[in-house]
């Protein structure tokens, strides 16, 4: 789901860097109150198995990728600043170390990805974790990494209308949202079952720990 470098003009990742780094700046100021040493530890853990997720990359047709996401277990066990800012240390990581994604990419990603899937996490198991939590769970995973698959769509896909040459071409991203949202969303409709079933499986063992966080 990582949008690469080159794919997105700088009238795209110039204002999402503008948006991104207030909202890095709120995740920093909110995770410095929460950190401990005895969180810390396992927030690595959890941090490190995300990036693991995200670098089994599975391929998809039409030349691109799909991976599973592990934000919904950093929201779940940390809430949403720690989620984001843990989820955009395994962005870093993975453009600079593996070539995913990208630096100039990286707002876009970190907040598509990070922030919006963990507001949505949080957002949906609060409202419906009183009724039924393991539902809860797997509905708040399945919507998380639908609607960053969404938002990551539809991003490439406004690409061809704000940025062309003189001729009218593309200069970055050369397909609309009628080519990005049926082949980012269909694909990442069975990724996300998935992700949501192993989801709920970590979250039992999270939950017989009590390592889940009180803000979701």
């Amino acid at each position: 789901m990582h949008i690469p470098d080159g794919l997105l003009s700088p009238q795209t990742f110039i204002p999402a860097f503008a948006i991104a780094a207030p909202a890095w700046w709120w995740a920093s100021r909110r995770a410095r109150r929460q950190l401990d040493d005895a969180l810390l530890p396992r927030l690595a853990v959890f941090t490190a198995f995300a990036f693991l997720l995200s670098t089994l990359m599975l391929p998809l047709p039409g030349g691109t990728s799909g991976h599973a996401l592990g934000l919904a277990l950093l929201t779940l066990c940390f809430g949403v600043p720690l989620a984001f800012l843990a989820y955009t240390l395994v962005l870093v990581l993975q453009a600079l170390t593996l070539g995913a994604g990208g630096l100039t990419a990286l707002p876009v990603n970190a907040l598509c990805m990070g922030l919006v899937g963990a507001l949505v996490v949080a957002g949906v198991y609060r409202g419906l974790g009183g009724l039924h939590a393991a539902t809860a769970v797997v509905l708040a995973t399945w919507l998380s990494v639908m609607l960053s698959a969404t938002l990551v769509a539809l991003v490439l896909g406004v690409q061809p209308l704000i940025a062309r040459d003189a001729d009218g071409a593309p200069l970055f991203f050369p397909f609309g949202p009628a080519v990005t949202l049926p082949a980012i969303l269909l694909p990442h409709a069975v990724l996300a079952t998935a992700e949501a079933a192993l989801t709920l499986l970590v979250w039992r063992h999270a939950r017989r720990r009590q390592w889940l966080a009180r803000v979701a």
